[in-house]
């Protein structure tokens, strides 16, 4: 790569992470692309089912070579994925994959939307799928997508017409983008979506195809290409000094939790895609062909487009101020055009034009990161017009109060004007994922409002309108409210700023396993949203479960700072399992959620609200051993699992591994992906079946069947066979081994209430050493006999799983315990 490269690529991965809260600012070149993208009037729409579906490099074509305003709509926003970065999953491994798709789209120059459909994991066939996503909920998504988009141009990344060949969701995603084209433009369809858009007809609709979807390369150049278009998207930037194939990699390596991150590809590459439906263009290598996609679209646009054209080709690189007479008058043009479509998106990125070319800076900093309903904060304000254009700060409108400030100052050329205000906040919603805030369920998040739907993340909470007048002409930009500091060994940070809770409540540990008949202590970390936060906090726990204290007061006398109260839980006398919930009150208002900061370098700060809730399980469980060496792979929390059940669980890392570190242990356990993740393993390995080979006990998590080498003291061969459905019959193969039967029974009922999925990446062929305990399948499959291999090694056991204990201890699955205990007790 050469210096150029790397230096674009630190700052988009340095910006990508503040995008949502530090102001743009844009070169002359960056200015320029923007004008020219300005002067295209067409859109394209690309459909897939998850974040890292998307093909960035056709995404990065349409967006950058043929100017055209271009979307992703991910169905999905990833939340049954997993994660390499960190404990995350679920819905907040969805927060994280949905600000990872807005890092791409930042790179690649493209949009983003989501349907609500809730990634509930693998899936081997849209009927499955479909039986799980309210399947008319998600096509009303994707009409509205198109409605409201108005792609001339729909691509699918996946082929409807092949279920059954690939996961379910990226087939039903086709399918239903196939169905979508059609139904958009008919009024009679979800027509409830008409009182805020109106029915859209695309011009044509495509399939991005590949050699891959053909079998081979050899296939792929004998097949009758006379439906396709070709591109070469491997183009040239001089502009940005890149190819579009190395911005592409750039943007698929913001997937950081997918483990996308990748070197860059550069020099001519074909892309295809093949038409589906609509007119087909005639001219095979553009796929606007036969589309007005000139500002001659709109009605009164000739003119605007005139002016426009103008200032690109005449632009000055040295001085764009030069054109803001010429850009107001556009805007100002733009104003009346009776389109509400194209106003609205020609309004937005003339702004963003005119700001640059001013070198207009504009910023409200508030004096914290968050402050809670009906409360005041204090805001520094920046304002500062570096061109010579005659501008004036008019009055500026806080947002959503609708209070109006007159401001009346003259910027005069690069002399920054600041100034402080104290806002009331008032009774504002919570900072939140607005796709959260209502209880979900297993395929479909709940959202209220038609107007949210499908957008990217919920709009922020506490904005400022900048009211201005630019060489005589009215002007406002809006802008939200940041949180700006700076650290000394980081520098400069921007944060979003948040409305959250007078007080939030925190279980330290989500699931309470009671092996026995002991009450146990339950830690609460009450944290205060303001100042002198004093109130009670109390467990509401299920019948026949006893709870002490009733409640407990606190008192805290600094924003931020936390308390910790315990109280203690006795369980019920026989096996049962319900949810406790941490509830505090603060002058009679009722306080339930838990606060979760997620916090990456590649990615926004983000603020979520959950139900501060616990699982609590009562099981007769018993175990042999008691100290367990843990090798974290990819990350999980199957350590801090096995230590509610009373073992002592030690963190290993690969560096620690000798042949006197893990004699100690009564079992080595190795984290999801480790082989994956974690390539120092394969120099340590030795040492780990010498320790099996001396009577140890070894088990060995999944990992993906791609570029790996567990180094078993046995030969297996892992695959990609997987169980999906959490409901799937476990035939036990091996009923007489120990591992079904001490120190506890295991039965069918042990494998009921299990959650997503069976297991993943099992082994399809192993040595005669092995011996396969469980059989399960997926409907219409042949038994699948790998998810539990057990072999003797010397004096000890290696055992090798792909069953899914990463997410059915964290979820409280009692059976999973049981298992998991007699695989440690061996």
């Amino acid at each position: 790569m050469n210096k150029k490269v790397t230096i674009f690529l630190s700052f988009l991965l340095m910006t990508s992470s503040i995008i949502a809260q530090k102001q743009q600012k844009l070169t002359s070149n960056q200015i320029y692309e923007k004008i020219q993208k300005l002067n295209f009037l067409g859109s394209a729409l690309y459909i897939a089912a998850h974040p890292d579906d998307e093909n960035t490099r056709l995404i990065a074509y349409l967006a950058n070579h043929d100017k055209a305003r271009t979307g992703y709509l991910s169905l999905t926003r990833g939340d049954g994925g997993q994660n390499l970065i960190g404990p995350e999953i679920r819905e907040l491994l969805g927060v994280i994959r949905t600000q990872e798709l807005l890092a791409a789209r930042n790179v690649d120059g493209g949009e983003q939307r989501f349907s609500r459909a809730n990634d509930f994991g693998y899936s081997k066939h849209p009927d499955e799928t479909l039986k799980i996503w309210d399947k008319d909920k998600v096509l009303a998504d994707v009409v509205w997508t198109i409605r409201t988009f108005k792609p001339d141009v729909i691509i699918n990344r996946f082929d409807h017409r092949t279920p059954g060949t690939t996961h379910g969701h990226h087939t039903t995603s086709a399918m239903l983008s196939v169905e979508a084209f059609d139904l958009a433009n008919d009024p009679s369809k979800y027509s409830d979506q008409l009182s805020y858009t109106e029915p859209w007809q695309p011009n044509r609709l495509f399939f991005n195809t590949s050699w891959w979807f053909y079998g081979s390369r050899d296939n792929f150049a004998k097949a009758d290409k006379s439906k396709m278009l070709k591109f070469d998207i491997g183009t040239y930037y001089p502009l940005k000094g890149l190819s579009n194939n190395e911005l592409a990699s750039m943007a698929s390596s913001q997937h950081l939790c997918q483990g996308f991150g990748r070197l860059t590809t550069r020099g001519s590459q074909e892309e295809y895609v093949e038409f589906l439906k609509g007119g087909f263009p005639a001219d095979k290598e553009n796929i606007f062909s036969g589309i007005n996609t000139t500002w001659s679209r709109v009605k009164k646009g000739k003119e605007i487009g005139d002016i426009l054209h103008k200032v690109e080709k005449e632009f000055d690189f040295i001085d764009p101020s030069k054109h803001l007479p010429e850009l107001m008058k556009a805007y100002k043009l733009v104003q009346g055009l009776k389109n509400e479509h194209w106003k609205g998106i020609k309004s937005k990125e003339l702004k963003a034009i005119i700001k640059a070319c001013a070198g207009l800076y504009l910023e409200a900093s508030a004096v914290s990161s968050s402050t809670t309903p009906n409360s005041s904060v204090k805001i520094n304000f920046e304002a500062l017009n570096r061109s010579n254009i005659p501008m004036e700060f008019v009055s500026m409108e806080i947002q959503p109060q609708e209070r109006l400030l007159l401001k009346n100052l003259k910027l005069r050329p690069n002399s920054k004007e600041n100034f402080s205000e104290t806002i009331s906040v008032g009774n504002m919603k919570y900072s939140a994922p607005y796709w959260l805030e209502k209880s979900w369920d297993l395929g479909m998040y709940k959202v209220a409002d038609q107007r949210e739907i499908g957008n990217p993340e919920s709009k922020r909470p506490f904005n400022i309108k900048y009211n201005l007048t630019i060489n005589g002409e009215d002007i406002s930009f809006v802008k939200p409210v940041v949180y700006r500091y700076s650290q000394r060994d980081k520098g400069e940070i921007y944060e979003p700023f948040e409305i959250v809770p007078q007080v939030t409540t925190k279980l330290a540990d989500k699931v309470l396993i009671f092996a026995n008949g002991d009450a146990q202590k339950v830690n609460i970390e009450v944290k205060a949203g303001s100042d002198n936060t004093n109130g009670t906090v109390k467990i509401k726990a299920p019948k026949g479960w006893k709870v002490t204290p009733e409640q407990i007061s606190f008192s805290i006398e600094q924003k931020g700072d936390v308390q910790m109260v315990d109280f203690m839980i006795a369980p019920t006398s026989n096996e049962s399992e319900g949810y406790i919930n941490a509830i505090a009150t603060v002058n009679g208002t009722i306080y339930d959620k838990e606060l979760v900061e997620i916090n990456y370098d590649h990615i926004p700060k983000q603020t979520v609200l959950l139900q501060s809730k616990a699982k609590v399980v009562r099981l007769n469980i018993k175990k042999e051993g008691s100290h367990i060496g843990y090798i974290q792979g990819s990350g999980d929390a199957v350590p801090e699992s096995l230590k509610q059940i009373g073992y002592k669980v030690t963190e290993i890392t690969p560096t620690e591994i000798n042949e006197k570190t893990l004699s100690k242990f009564d079992a080595v356990v190795v984290g999801i992906r480790a082989y994956n993740t974690k390539k120092e393993l394969q120099f340590k390995q030795k040492y780990l079946l010498e320790y099996v080979k001396n009577g140890g006990n070894m088990i060995v998590q999944y990992n993906t069947n791609r570029r790996v080498d567990v180094k078993a003291p046995y030969e297996l061969k892992l695959s990609r066979d997987r169980v999906t459905d959490e409901y799937a019959k476990v035939t036990m193969l091996a009923k007489d081994h120990k591992a079904l039967q001490y120190p506890n029974k295991i039965n069918e009922k042990d494998f009921e209430g299990w959650v997503q999925e069976r297991g993943l990446y099992f082994p399809n062929s192993w040595s005669k050493e092995y011996v396969p305990i469980l059989s399960m399948n997926d409907k219409g499959e042949s038994p699948k006999k790998g998810s539990l291999l057990i072999a003797k090694y010397g004096k000890g056991n290696y055992i090798y799983t792909g069953v899914s204990f990463f997410r059915e201890l964290p979820a409280g699955v009692s059976g999973a315990y049981k298992l998991f205990t007699n695989l440690l007790s061996l």
